[in-house]
């Protein structure tokens, strides 16, 4: 007797039934206590966010530290990887396999600690968020406390700090510890509320903390406590937690002269960023730096070579043009700088928005000398229609998100 025809969509409801059936009893196994799957069971309550830059060495001594520290179940952790070259994201991956509880972001073609740290806290949905680095420096045996504090209602926002009673900056040179303390000072330009260490990278807080503040930080730099302090609407009931900052064991250290750089911008971004963006303003600056660059190549050409006047202007304007890209990249758009192909093809399409900026630099001076004949204002304004020509193309084309 021939079998009679199922409706392949009563096959699949019966077996999303079974499946569901088989599921519920394996946890019930597990837990008596869980008789249903109800969202409050199923949820996170803690995401930690770790930014990572090439820490591979110390993803495996940190998972066991987190582990032992957090007890309790409902806690993941997101390592949002800046592509790292050692292999830091496929360690994380090669963990996650092993905990569910462990996931990883790795991103492509950008950069910067503060970012990363936003996409990881918008990767997720736990109530809680908190912020910590990868080099083992910050003491996660507070993560409990700091969760405590903040599901008591007590604070929205918890930061381990090392300029509380009880904190410390462990084994820091003089030098090292004086310039933390004179950007903490500056720190208190800008960050809106009272707070003993807005620089410090390990903090926990509610999610709507950061939900309310996120539209309004700037992502520059490496200080994410102190963006969202400064960008926060309304104040922030915070409590600060002594801690010793550590050593670190693996891996190098991301702190250079240009970190100090991200740091400024940040301040300045928090200072003036609603009145010019800081960006046009860095590019601005750099074109300064170019204008004297192409008058020092075009003596030289002049009176050291013994070129022509067309020749020397020539190389000076490409010289100017090549350095104004050079420190653009690795400046004005540190998070977004190009390398290998991308760096060439970059130069070459600068080259090119440069060269129909500087037409209409003269077309716009010309139009203006011919209407008034006041050279300097002809010359203002053809110098800001370039710049804000160079500016706006280079931001789309040449260092456009990827």
């Amino acid at each position: 007797m021939p079998f009679a025809a199922r409706s392949p969509y009563e096959d699949t409801s019966q077996r999303r039934q079974v499946a569901r059936h088989t599921r519920n009893a394996d946890l019930r196994t597990l837990d008596p206590d869980l008789h249903d799957l109800s969202p409050v069971r199923a949820t996170t309550l803690l995401s930690v966010i770790i930014p990572t830059l090439n820490e591979r060495d110390n993803i495996a001594p940190l998972l066991e530290l987190l582990t032992a520290a957090l007890p309790f179940a409902s806690w993941e952790v997101i390592f949002v990887d800046d592509d790292s070259r050692d292999g830091t994201a496929d360690c994380v991956r090669a963990a996650a396999r092993r905990d569910p509880r462990v996931r990883c972001v790795q991103r492509i073609g950008r950069r910067g600690l503060a970012t990363a740290c936003m996409e990881g806290v918008l990767s997720s949905a736990a109530p809680y968020v908190a912020v910590m680095d990868a080099d083992l420096q910050h003491d996660e045996r507070l993560l409990p406390q700091m969760l405590a504090l903040l599901d008591s209602g007590a604070a929205e926002l918890v930061i381990g700090s090392r300029y509380v009673d009880g904190g410390g900056v462990g084994d820091w040179k003089r030098g090292r510890a004086r310039i933390s303390k004179f950007a903490t000072r500056l720190a208190g330009a800008i960050c809106k509320t009272d707070v003993a260490d807005p620089m410090s990278g390990f903090f926990m807080c509610r999610r709507e903390v950061f939900e309310r503040a996120i539209r309004r930080m700037s992502g520059q730099g490496f200080k994410i406590l102190l963006d969202l302090l400064a960008s926060s609407p309304t104040p922030v009931r915070i409590v600060e937690l002594p801690y010793v900052f550590r050593q670190r064991q693996y891996g190098e250290s991301k702190l250079d002269i240009l970190v100090a750089w991200e740091y400024g911008m940040l301040l300045a971004d928090k200072l003036f960023g609603g009145v010019v963006p800081i960006r046009f303003v860095l590019f601005a600056l750099i074109g300064g730096v170019g204008l004297v660059v192409n008058l020092a190549v075009l003596w030289a050409g002049l009176n050291l070579l013994g070129f022509r006047f067309a020749v020397s202007q020539a190389v000076a304007t490409m010289v100017a043009m090549t350095s104004n890209f050079f420190l653009n990249n690795q400046l004005t758009y540190r998070d977004l700088r190009l390398r290998g192909r991308n760096l060439l093809r970059g130069l070459m399409v600068f080259y090119l928005i440069c060269g129909f900026g500087a037409i209409a630099n003269v077309g716009v001076a010309s139009y203006v000398f011919a209407g008034d004949r006041v050279w300097w204002l002809a010359g203002i304004a053809g110098a800001v229609i370039g710049a804000v020509w160079n500016f706006a193309m280079s931001s789309v084309f040449t260092w456009k998100r990827r």
